[in-house]
């Protein structure tokens, strides 16, 4: 017996190292930004993050301010961001910019990882980024099941089929249209009601039903469209405003709904994503599959037994663990792109950029198709300014742009629960959000809603959800994704070394091809 406990110690030993010397032999790809840091650095960092430090009339960073965060970052030492200059006395903080300096213990470590340079400030890509969010902005009201007649989507459509560079979300033939407007391009998004069925079913949560309503945003309320308001944003100053679902308010805000609602349009998937836990939707939706007794992968080791089940490992205590295991992961990774490689700026910045262009305060190199937009007409005809509407109250939060949290987040928990069920099944009843929130309605399409479809569309619903609240670009989430899958690819094929049982795990990857460890 002694010398079998020896043995196990070594076990766990070996298994440890040679994960580690996985790791270790694994590419480390270069890591780069866009270049627009250097190429604008003499005229105050204007295509860069910078929310939260001292800036002039125009927005623009203090140079000074912005060298010592860009020093902080390459050095990592702690002393160095507790001397970065803030925009004033009791402000908005930097939120975790230390996170990209940590090592873990389980999959690539967070400096390992590297994703494409985000599109450059003057490109025509950008441009079109930008006129998507503009329109996301407008759009903010329209009900989901309303895409197809309503005026403001026609209009979107058009102007975003006028755009020299548009890639975004998922277009059909190169042609925008109202049925992917504002979608992804993952297998199944395209598919059934724009909303996935794991924002709208049940959950159940032991011995309680959760109904998936929220207390949302009012109708019509945008932010950040005054000048001065948007300023000091700019400088950290905090315009939150305080939100508990589980309380009622002791006074109306006018801000958030009393009575809960379903998601039923942009603003309400933007509510919701302000302020859910990273990885809410994923577990719930672990818990809605094994609630509606979702077959599990066919590689599951107890698939086909006789004797056994699952349980501690590859039953439901072992996924519900795991699917949000894997989110402290990619938060850190994705935030060593955000603060130490790419630091971009974020859309509520670049539209004081429009802004200060279009009423000819200070030109910037932005590119004609945004200037020359119907997306700028009908925002300044609405707002007497080319700001680019946020969903937030304060705005975007206080930390650069790309890569996104949500959405790489997104790619990694539901990379773990597309390993984890079989993505063929079939969601029996589906259903749509009745445009005044209040009920759920058959869905009556044709189309067949699988659990791997439904599942990448979660995850574009969440992470998209950022860009319709105005605080992500659509490279954010593309690029993003794929980092998430990435890591929790990693993360299974370490723990495959510490299983006593034989199987697999097979999944669908976003681009389409289809992987088994």
């Amino acid at each position: 017996m002694m010398n079998n406990k020896f043995n196990r110690r070594l076990n766990a030993k070996e298994i440890r190292i040679k994960n580690a010397e996985f790791e270790f032999q694994e590419n480390h790809p270069q890591q780069s930004n866009n270049g627009d840091e250097t190429l604008y650095g003499q005229d105050n960092y204007f295509a860069n993050y910078s929310k939260g430090m001292p800036h002039n009339a125009l927005g623009e960073v203090d140079p000074i301010a912005y060298e010592q965060l860009v020093f902080a970052t390459q050095t990592g030492v702690n002393t160095e961001y507790e001397n970065i200059p803030m925009g004033m006395p009791g402000g908005r903080k930097f939120t975790n910019p230390q996170a990209g300096w940590c090592f873990d213990l389980e999959g690539g470590d967070a400096q390992s990882y590297a994703i494409p340079p985000a599109p450059k400030f003057a490109s025509a890509e950008v441009a079109a980024e930008m006129v998507e969010l503009y329109w996301m902005a407008l759009a903010r009201d329209v009900c989901f099941n309303d895409f197809g007649t309503d005026p403001i989507i026609a209009k979107a459509v058009t102007d975003l089929n006028n755009m020299s560079d548009y890639r975004g979300n998922g277009i059909a033939n190169g042609i925008v249209n109202t049925n992917n407007i504002f979608r992804s391009n993952a297998p199944g998004n395209l598919s059934g009601p724009y909303l996935s069925q794991f924002l709208l079913m049940n959950i159940p949560y032991g011995s309680l039903c959760i109904q998936q309503k929220q207390k949302t945003a009012l109708t019509g309320k945008d932010y950040l469209t005054d000048y001065n308001v948007w300023l000091d944003a700019q400088k950290g100053k905090n315009l939150a405003i305080p939100y508990n679902p589980c309380k009622k308010l002791s006074t109306d805000t006018g801000v958030y709904e009393q009575n809960p609602q379903y998601i039923r349009n942009l603003r309400d998937l933007a509510h919701y994503v302000h302020f859910d836990a990273l990885y809410e939707a994923y577990l719930n939706a672990c818990l809605i599959l094994l609630g509606m007794n979702a077959p599990f992968d066919k590689g599951n080791p107890y698939h086909n037994s006789k004797t056994q089940t699952g349980f501690g490992t590859f039953g439901g205590p072992h996924i519900l663990s795991l699917v949000t295991e894997v989110s402290t992961r990619a938060l850190k990774a994705v935030w060593h792109q955000k603060w130490n490689v790419n630091r971009r700026l974020r859309p509520e910045a670049f539209g004081g950029r429009v802004h200060n262009h279009k009423t000819n305060v200070k030109k910037y190199p932005i590119h004609d198709d945004l200037l020359n937009s119907q997306a700028l007409i009908e925002t300044k005809n609405k707002f007497t300014t080319y700001l680019l509407p946020q969903a937030f109250p304060e705005g975007s939060p206080t930390h650069p742009a790309y890569g996104a949290g949500h959405a790489t987040v997104a790619g990694a928990c539901v990379t773990i629960l597309k390993a984890w069920f079989e993505e063929s099944f079939e969601i029996q009843n589906p259903v749509i959000a009745a445009c005044d929130g209040l009920s759920l309605n058959p869905y009556t399409g044709g189309d067949k809603l699988t659990v791997g479809g439904e599942l990448n569309k979660v995850a574009a619903n969440i992470a998209i959800g950022r860009n319709a609240g105005g605080v992500h670009y659509w490279t954010d989430y593309n690029a993003s994704r794929k980092l998430g899958e990435d890591i929790a690819i990693s993360i299974l094929q370490e723990q495959k070394a510490t299983y006593n049982e034989l199987g697999y795990f097979s999944l669908n990857k976003f681009d389409g091809t289809t992987i088994k460890i």
